[in-house]
């Protein structure tokens, strides 16, 4: 399995392995020995792997522990080892949860929308991960519109956890997860693109955008060399912010996202 079904199996707890992502080894192996040797019960199965009797007892009676059933929900979406589409979709909602939302201590993600993000822009993005989605407090006063998935939400939530989302509170986030340098430039521009709808303040006066954020220095800088990578243009730090030159603003605002990856729709 690909490092990010490791990654997605360690968000679980587990009181009997010091590395959750051993239990699913350990549940291949017995499921596997047992496809090879049906007639065998738990105390044979559990001397022949090692395994105490009593944990390979609910494993032979339809019992799959919690990461295990997780990794075959996320298999089932797509989301892990996905194709290009899938891929874009996940870095985009990254984006939607470093800049303008969080992910809960359940492992539900949830986007903050208004005029810059709108709620049809989240929407269409769980649209191309397979999630049904909806809105909540959208009629409630002093309290933030957000967009939060209904369909295996707290699974999504544990595979943006797996290729970098933080839980809870962002400002310890030191750096961009390694997938978004990782994506095609096209779905990296994407990303800057969500971003900075989110975070940048915009002026009447100039076209120049700056970021303010509570976050590290080394973060400000990732922040900083994506958004000049994707755009060819200068874009500095400095007090705590990201400044966004008019030139880089233009080119950011070219949209190209479209075309880098086939859609969901195609793809699947």
């Amino acid at each position: 399995m690909s490092p990010t079904a490791q990654a997605l199996s360690r968000t679980y707890s587990d009181r009997e392995y010091p590395d959750p992502w051993q239990k699913v080894l350990d549940y291949r192996r017995v499921r596997e020995y047992v496809a090879a040797h049906p007639n065998h019960g738990r105390t044979r199965v559990g001397n022949a792997l090692d395994l105490p009797p009593g944990r390979v007892r609910g494993w032979l009676n339809g019992g799959m522990p919690d990461s295990v059933h997780g990794i075959q929900t996320a298999i089932d979406h797509g989301w892990l080892d996905s194709d290009e589409a899938i891929t874009a979709a996940l870095v985009d909602l990254l984006a939607h949860v470093l800049a303008g939302g969080s992910i809960d201590d359940a492992f539900v993600p949830a986007v903050t929308v208004d005029e810059s993000v709108t709620t049809d822009d989240v929407r269409a993005v769980f649209e191309a991960l397979d999630v049904d989605s909806h809105t909540r407090n959208e009629d409630i006063d002093n309290r933030a519109t957000e967009v939060i998935p209904t369909t295996d939400a707290s699974v999504l939530g544990r595979c943006l956890v797996a290729i970098g989302a933080p839980i809870g509170d962002k400002t310890g986030l030191d750096s961009f997860p390694q997938i978004v340098w990782e994506v095609p430039r096209p779905v990296r521009k994407s990303f800057a693109r969500i971003y900075v709808g989110h975070r940048a303040l915009t002026y009447d006066t100039k076209a120049t955008r700056v970021i303010q954020e509570d976050r590290s220095r080394a973060y400000l800088d990732d922040l900083r060399d994506v958004v000049a990578d994707v755009t060819g243009e200068s874009v500095s730090v400095g007090d705590g912010r990201v400044t966004i030159s008019a030139a880089a603003a233009r080119r950011l605002a070219e949209a190209d996202h479209a075309n880098s990856f086939p859609s969901s729709s195609t793809a699947r």
